[in-house]
């Protein structure tokens, strides 16, 4: 049996706080002949002297000092665990993983998360980031509960899923980049001998999905939408991009946008959970997100 208790710890530390035993009875409610007591019990037991003596006064010794600098972790670890098995015993899961597609950058969130940890419902929070079919591959396979993905979600069922918005395209290069000078809407044969930059697919099962890019056709794989709009500014390549993700870069002309033949048609976005999963935490991120999310979010917030 373990030698150290909690309460043991818990005693060290009041005296050493407060510099003596009487002192340290009296935050306790014990009388000073207990707390001495209890003391010179430890250190038999322990084999070893926790306080040096010097008059009504005591101080660490060394080994004393060591106990407490990782005592008082424990002591707060299980200060933690009694709250979040108090909290948990309310509906509340002591965690909760929220992956939202790559489109949607994380500080869009940020206002969300903010509301969330005021409830100090003890729920410990989770925030991934997946491409493509990524996120639905992260609730399917039990890496998220809650998941804001584009596209729509793979065969099979398991999950409950509501839309929660769109998000128009817009096909752009580098004013620099060759396609500028043809001054006609492009057509698929215009873009077969350049570098299109794609977002790899995240997912490490379900197929992967691809989307406007033709058979082929010369690429850069990147593994983010701001690494994607960053290629394009430096005319490395084209492709369509969010038009709510750069705001920015049109207006200040790193890029600029060009007519197509066949434009990308607007992504929808879906909120989806496990079928019968009702966590109060995640039912509280179901009804905060349950809205036209994305095109509240991404103008506000963008990737520039």
């Amino acid at each position: 049996m373990l030698k150290l208790t909690l309460e043991a710890i818990e005693l060290v530390d009041a005296i050493a706080r407060h510099g003596s035993f009487a002192a340290a009875a009296s935050r306790l409610n014990k009388v000073p002949s207990t707390i001495s007591y209890a003391v010179a019990k430890l250190e038999e037991q322990l084999g070893m002297l926790l306080f040096e003596r010097n008059g009504p006064r005591v101080t660490l010794t060394s080994a004393g000092d060591e106990m407490l600098k990782e005592g008082r972790w424990l002591l707060g670890a299980a200060s933690d665990l009694e709250s979040r098995m108090r909290q948990i015993a309310t509906g509340y899961e002591s965690e909760l993983r929220l992956v939202h597609d790559s489109l949607i950058p994380t500080q869009a969130l940020i206002g969300d998360i903010r509301a969330f940890e005021d409830l100090r419902c003890g729920t410990r929070l989770r925030i991934g980031c997946e491409a493509l079919t990524g996120a639905w591959e992260a609730l399917r396979e039990g890496r998220a509960d809650i998941v804001i993905a584009a596209g729509e979600g793979p065969a099979g069922g398991g999950y409950q899923a509501v839309t929660v918005g769109s998000l128009d395209f817009a096909f752009c290069v580098a004013p620099t980049h060759p396609l500028t000078r043809l001054g006609r809407p492009l057509q698929r044969g215009d873009l077969l001998h350049c570098n299109a930059i794609v977002v790899g697919d995240s997912a490490r099962s379900l197929s992967d999905r691809t989307v406007g890019l033709l058979a082929g056709q010369p690429r850069i794989t990147v593994p983010s939408m701001a690494a994607k709009i960053a290629c394009q500014v430096e005319g490395l390549g084209h492709g369509h991009l969010p038009r709510a993700c750069i705001a920015g870069e049109l207006a200040r002309g790193t890029l600029v946008e060009l007519p197509t033949e066949e434009p990308r048609a607007p992504e929808s976005f879906w909120l989806a959970w496990k079928t019968g999963a009702e966590g109060r935490a995640l039912r509280w991120w179901r009804e905060r997100l349950n809205r036209s999310l994305v095109p509240a979010l991404l103008p506000r917030s963008g990737l520039q």
